[in-house]
């Protein structure tokens, strides 16, 4: 347990750094920026967003182990399996987009509208940015982290709860620590008006965290969430460029109570067809753009120990890491030839959307989330999980290995 403990806060710790956190951790350092040289107000903002991502760990912690208690199985990062919960969090990030655009203002007071050293959002805007860096982690898997979770999945409640502190606690270990020791706020640039600039140029991971969310709806939902979503992101733009005029008239001094009223008329109009989506996603099937075998448990137990060697890809859409390992190591030539020589059958997992029996395997091999790659031997052996980074040596050495093979 103890082990278990502190391998998830040092992978809490390592997880600010993976891909699917950075647009929102980058919002963070900007407030740390503007906050360096005022120190009550950075020790506030770094309480702040320490309790906004304990919180939120713990509450998803809980309901993960609620399901489960339930009979579902399910795992880490399950709630990306909910194509309403993809458009909500594409939107919210398309938001704050907007938001550092400079499209609209949130948290300044209307004498304070577009100056960068205003406390955007304040107490408020830091637990939130927690919550929200909480929630977008999930896809990923850090160094130390994946046999944690999967330890921490399978535990009583108050262990596995224990765990998962300790991920949240070492996920804010980094901001919270900078904002209490003014030593290390210091060595933070000063701030000025090349902010604006910085402020400006962090929108563009969040649109890229966007781009990525509307691919996972498509692969979820197939053509029409991602028209549902694309038409809900058209509708958002327009409203924050609405409240965002509002909040101009309203430093000058004029009329502006019809354009918050229209602003909120889109906000409805956006939440409207999300509700459609659940619908749609269940309705349309997904086509797999990876030539292999279904993955099923009878499919393994059917084929194991008759002479050829089997991989398993557990994946999913939403799953980084998964990605990049297929981009840079399971579609290149060397690995594919090295499939076809060993004779290896190659099956496809797929978690994109809601898979009991992959949530079962994946606790099975002690896992709590993606990805995962199993390799069987030809001769009936002992399975062997691969690392979560793969490269193409590791691949073609486990392939070679289960075929018998000693090249």
């Amino acid at each position: 347990m103890l082990t278990a403990i502190l391998a998830a806060f040092l992978g809490g710790i390592i997880l600010n750094v993976m891909p699917c956190v950075f647009p929102v951790i980058s919002l963070k350092a900007l407030s740390l920026l503007k906050h360096h040289e005022r120190p009550g107000a950075a020790r506030a903002e770094g309480l702040a967003f320490l309790a906004g991502v304990v919180v939120t760990m713990l509450l998803l912690a809980g309901v993960l182990f609620a399901l489960r208690a339930a009979g579902t199985s399910i795992g880490w990062g399950f709630q990306l399996q909910s194509p309403v919960v993809i458009a909500i969090l594409a939107l919210i990030m398309l938001a704050a987009a907007l938001n550092l655009l400079g499209v609209f203002e949130v948290g300044l007071s209307v004498q304070r509208v577009g100056q960068v050293s205003g406390n955007r959002g304040g107490l408020w805007g830091s637990a939130l940015t927690g919550a929200l860096a909480i929630v977008v982690a999930t896809p990923c898997t850090a160094p130390f982290m994946a046999s944690a979770v999967g330890y921490a999945v399978v535990q009583p409640p108050v262990v596995g709860l224990a765990v998962f502190l300790s991920l949240a606690l070492g996920f804010a270990a980094p901001f919270t620590l900078i904002s209490f020791f003014p030593a290390l706020g210091r060595r933070l640039p000063r701030s000025g008006a090349w902010m604006v600039r910085l402020k400006q140029a962090l929108a563009f991971p969040m649109l890229g965290a966007v781009a990525w969310l509307v691919w996972v709806a498509d692969r979820q939902g197939g053509a029409a969430a991602l028209a549902t979503l694309l038409a809900c992101a058209v509708l958002l733009s327009c409203a924050a460029w609405l409240y965002g005029i509002a909040q101009q008239r309203h430093m000058l001094g004029r009329s502006h109570k019809v354009l918050y009223a229209v602003t909120a008329l889109f906000v409805v109009l956006v939440a409207a067809p999300l509700t459609t989506l659940t619908t749609v996603a269940t309705s349309e099937s997904q086509v797999a753009d990876v030539a292999s075998t279904p993955w099923t448990p009878q499919t393994v137990a059917a084929e194991k120990g008759k002479g050829k060697a089997i991989f398993v890809n557990f994946t999913a859409s939403w799953c980084i890491t998964c990605q990049v390992n297929e981009r840079t190591t399971l579609s290149t030539a060397a690995v594919k030839e090295a499939m076809a020589k060993s004779g290896a059958i190659y099956m496809i997992a797929d978690s994109t959307k809601y898979n009991p029996d992959v949530d079962d395997a994946l606790s099975e091999f002690g896992r709590g989330g993606l990805p995962l790659y199993v390799v069987y031997p030809a001769n009936g052996g002992k399975p062997v999980v691969l690392p979560q980074v793969l490269t193409p040596s590791i691949v073609i050495n486990a392939l070679n290995q289960a075929s018998g093979n000693k090249a």
